[in-house]
C-alpha cells in the first residue's frame, strides 16, 4: 500500500471528474438529437481519463525535476517534489501511459466508425495526438508552454472545444450548433480550475520562473479575469438554454449557480494561497454538477 499510494496522488484522480465534463456534456447532447452508443461512452471516459492522468504525472515531473515544485508551493506535495517517485520511475510512468492512451484511442476510434470513415479516423487519429502533445508539453521539455502563459488556451481547447464537440462527433458523424454554447461555457469554468491554481500559485511561480497567465496579471487582475470566466460561462449557458429551449428541465443546471455564487464571493475576499487552494475541488466540482445537469436537462422527457 505504502507503493501504491504515491503513485495514486501523482495520479491527482481528484481532478478525472472535470476531465470527463465535456463527454458528459457531449454525449447528453448526442442523445438529444438520437445518437448514443454505450461502448463509445465507456472508451471516451477511459480515453479521457488515461489522458488526464497522462498530464499529471508529465505536469508533476515537469514542474519536479524544474524546481518549480518547493517549499514555497502551497497545496498537496508532489511525487517528485516528496522524493517518493524518483524522476526515473515517473519517466517510465509516463511512457507507460502513453501505450495506453494509444490503446484506448484507437479502441475508441474504431468503435465509433469502423474503417467505413476514413477522414474522421484519421481526424481523431490527429486529435489524439494533440492531446498527447499538450499533455506531456505543459511543464516538460525545454520550452513548455505552461511556463509561456499559454496554459488557458490550451485548457479551453481540449476540456471545452474538443471534449465537448469531440465527444458528440463520435456519436452523431457531425457537428451541431447545439453543442457550442455548452462547449465554450465548459471551457471558461475548466480554464477557471486552472486560473484558481495559478492565482494560488503566483509568488511560487513568479520566483521560480513559471509565467502563468496570472503571474503576468497580477493578482487583483486575475481575479478580475476569474470572476468574466465563471459569469461568462454562467451567461453563456442562459443564452443557449433560451435558444436551445425545449422544457423546463432545460434549467436544471441553475442549482450549479448556487455554489459558483459562493465560490466567486470566497475568491473575491480571499488574500492567501491557502484560501484559494480550498477552493479548488469546489470549483471542480461544481463545472462537474454543472455539466450533469445541463445534459441531464435536455434528454429528461
Amino acid at each position: 500500500m505504502k507503493k501504491i499510494k504515491p503513485w495514486l496522488s501523482a495520479m491527482r484522480l481528484r481532478t478525472l471528474p472535470l476531465s470527463v465534463s465535456g463527454i458528459i456534456l457531449g454525449t447528453c447532447f448526442a442523445y438529444f438529437n438520437g445518437h448514443f452508443s454505450w461502448w463509445v461512452l465507456v472508451l471516451a471516459i477511459l480515453t479521457t481519463m488515461s489522458l488526464q492522468i497522462l498530464s499529471n504525472l508529465a505536469n508533476d515531473y515537469g514542474d519536479g525535476v524544474k524546481g518549480t515544485d518547493n517549499d514555497e508551493r502551497v497545496g498537496p506535495e508532489r511525487a517528485i517534489q516528496s522524493g517518493a517517485i524518483t524522476p526515473d520511475q515517473m519517466l517510465d510512468a509516463i511512457k507507460f501511459n502513453i501505450v495506453v492512451v494509444i490503446i484506448l484511442t484507437f479502441a475508441l476510434i474504431w468503435a465509433a466508425f469502423g474503417p467505413n470513415e476514413f477522414l474522421l479516423l484519421l481526424l481523431f487519429v490527429t486529435l489524439g495526438a494533440m492531446s498527447v502533445y499538450a499533455a506531456l508539453n505543459y511543464t516538460m521539455g525545454d520550452s513548455p508552454y505552461g511556463y509561456k502563459a499559454l496554459g488557458d488556451v490550451f485548457v479551453f481547447i481540449f476540456f471545452g472545444l474538443i471534449s465537448t464537440l469531440g465527444s458528440y462527433l463520435l456519436y452523431t458523424k457531425s457537428i451541431d450548433n447545439v453543442a457550442i454554447l455548452p462547449a465554450i461555457a465548459l471551457g471558461f469554468l475548466s480554464v477557471g480550475v486552472l486560473n484558481l491554481n495559478n492565482m494560488r500559485d503566483i509568488q511560487s511561480d513568479a520566483n521560480s520562473g513559471k509565467i502563468t497567465l496570472a503571474v503576468k496579471l497580477g493578482l487583483k487582475k486575475a481575479k478580475s479575469y476569474h470572476n468574466l470566466l465563471i459569469l461568462g460561462a454562467m451567461l453563456l449557458s442562459i443564452v443557449f438554454s433560451i435558444l436551445y429551449y425545449v422544457e423546463p428541465y432545460n434549467f436544471l443546471y441553475l442549482l450549479s449557480f448556487i455554489p459558483f455564487v459562493i465560490h466567486l464571493i470566497k475568491i473575491n475576499k480571499a488574500k492567501d494561497p491557502s484560501d484559494f487552494d480550498s477552493q479548488l475541488k469546489v470549483l471542480a466540482l461544481s463545472t462537474f454538477l454543472f455539466s450533469i445537469l445541463l445534459g441531464i436537462g435536455y434528454i429528461l422527457y
